[in-house]
């Protein structure tokens, strides 16, 4: 089989695209970091990935609300060429700042970028604490649907935001994405942030376009993590995200 190719998608106050090259390269992707504006300029790019992952940071420093520019920047530009890329079967992946902009966008929770009023159907606002929260959490996979989890597993991840807080319009669109299985990810035990039902990501009706707050890029090695000299542990939870995106593909 061909090595699948994933593309990194960065702009001015994106963070963590080194680290999410880096992990999808340890998953036997051919990873690549390329700036929107190249993008924009020849949406035809896409063309070439089977995979694409917007990662985390402050794109264009959160100005208006989390990932609210990038995503309109997506709307108005790319709205075409990423629907096609979700119907030809490709990934997608938004973590943290990526979740904010893949809801922002209307990627999800319906899979259709520019989606009218699907983009206000969910959003992540302030976190309950009223304060940025850097910690480590456990997470719980509840969806058979999302691609990039084995549901039923549990994952310990970090988190750094002060947007993470995931709510619906209303129980409407709650019920929907519940009756639909894509609750992808819970926060089991510890909800940092306030999230409606404990909902720590999600993905598209498809299994296939997925966002979740947590950074799995950040814990692709066992010396990731803060207690793994204690632990003596081989395991490194985020890795698994990017592996089973590459056996799908594959």
């Amino acid at each position: 089989m061909a090595t699948p190719k994933a593309i990194v998608l960065r702009a001015a106050g994106t963070n963590c695209d080194k680290e999410s090259q880096y992990a999808l390269e340890l998953a036997g992707f051919e990873a690549n970091r390329v700036h929107v504006f190249r993008v924009m300029e020849t949406p035809a790019l896409l063309d070439e990935y089977q995979l694409l992952m917007i990662p985390g940071g402050f794109s264009y420093g959160d100005d208006v609300a989390a990932g609210k520019i990038l995503a309109n920047q997506m709307i108005h530009h790319l709205a075409d060429a990423l629907n096609k890329f979700v119907a030809d079967g490709k990934l997608v992946l938004g973590v943290c700042n990526g979740f904010q902009v893949l809801l922002k966008s209307g990627l999800l929770p319906w899979g259709k970028a520019g989606g009218g009023e699907a983009n206000r159907d969910a959003t992540l606002t302030w976190n309950d604490c009223g304060m940025f929260v850097d910690r480590w959490i456990t997470l719980r996979a509840d969806s058979d649907k999302c691609v990039f989890l084995t549901g039923g597993e549990t994952l310990t991840l970090p988190i750094a935001h002060g947007e993470g807080k995931f709510v619906t319009t209303g129980d409407t669109v709650l019920d929907r994405i519940r009756d639909g299985d894509q609750v992808a990810v819970r926060y089991d035990g510890d909800n940092p942030n306030g999230s409606t039902d404990d909902i720590a990501g999600i993905c598209d009706p498809t299994g296939r376009v997925f966002g979740l707050m947590p950074h799995p890029e950040r814990f692709v090695d066992p010396t990731h993590h803060p207690a793994w000299t204690r632990k003596k542990t081989d395991r490194a939870d985020g890795l698994a995200v990017f592996l089973n995106a590459a056996k799908h593909l594959k």
